[in-house]
């Protein structure tokens, strides 16, 4: 008598726990920026003719093979053809041994171009800079991005997770207040999203131009009346490598157009 009421006990809890289980709200499907944007805007970006970032796209594509500095090499000499980049782009940032610091691709372009090239560095939201980020990661558009967290990279992913969800700023908000708890709620003129950075450089209709991820941030800050930092700044780049994970697997849409 007494062995069949605690089987009968256990058979309740486990009952209770999967009712608890089967009501428990689902993990958030997280959606690429594409999904939130208008069918105008995206069938801008779907048409490569129509894209306006396909301008810096462009410019991208001039420079691969422009000699540039001392050394007399090109982005060519080294990389070859800009389609064997496939796949480069979607491990970014990355950790690297030689400095033991995290790179974003823009910090590996100026890299290549001062000590390989001998060349002066580009400036974060140039033409050229940007052209050859959106250049490089297009050579990647529809592959999953796929960054490492891990070993060498997992304190630099620690301090970006820290930073999406540290409350700052005169409105007391962090990164997650909007793009984990309100996706789809409009402010403003625009539309909440989940702030995947799966398509950056993008071309912004508010900008009117294209524009990094990091000059993204920034108005993420200014928007909730927070100090912005620079772009390329280290705390930005573990932030990317925070999102960038979020958005494991999901293609590569660079250079993109958003509202």
């Amino acid at each position: 008598m007494k062995y069949t009421k605690y089987i009968a006990t256990a058979a309740g809890l486990l009952g209770i726990g999967a009712i608890v289980v089967a009501c428990s709200p689902a993990e958030p499907v997280l959606e690429s920026g594409y999904f939130w944007a208008t069918p105008e805007t995206q069938a801008m970006q779907d048409d490569d003719f129509s894209n306006p970032a396909f301008m810096w796209v462009d410019i991208g594509e001039e420079q691969w093979s422009t000699e540039d500095g001392e050394a007399g090499k090109s982005c060519e000499s080294c990389h070859g053809d800009a389609a064997d980049m496939a796949g480069v782009s979607t491990g970014y940032p990355k950790f690297n041994e030689a400095d033991g610091k995290l790179r974003a691709i823009q910090h590996q372009i100026n890299n290549c171009r001062t000590e390989q090239m001998k060349a002066k560095a580009w400036k974060w939201e140039s033409d050229n800079m940007l052209g050859m980020a959106a250049y490089v990661k297009n050579q990647s558009k529809g592959m999953p991005v796929n960054v490492a967290i891990d070993g060498e990279a997992a304190p630099f992913f620690e301090k970006g997770k820290e930073f999406y969800f540290q409350r700052r700023g005169g409105m007391d908000m962090a990164c997650k207040h909007c793009h984990v708890d309100y996706p789809g709620t409009k402010i403003r003129a625009n539309i909440l999203t989940n702030g995947m950075p799966n398509g950056f450089p993008t071309y912004r209709l508010k900008w009117q131009k294209i524009g990094s991820l990091h000059r993204r941030f920034r108005g993420c800050n200014k928007n909730i009346r927070a100090t912005p930092y620079k772009q390329g700044s280290e705390e930005y780049t573990n932030l990317e490598l925070y999102i960038t994970h979020r958005a494991k697997g999901m293609a590569v849409e660079s250079p993109s157009v958003r509202n």
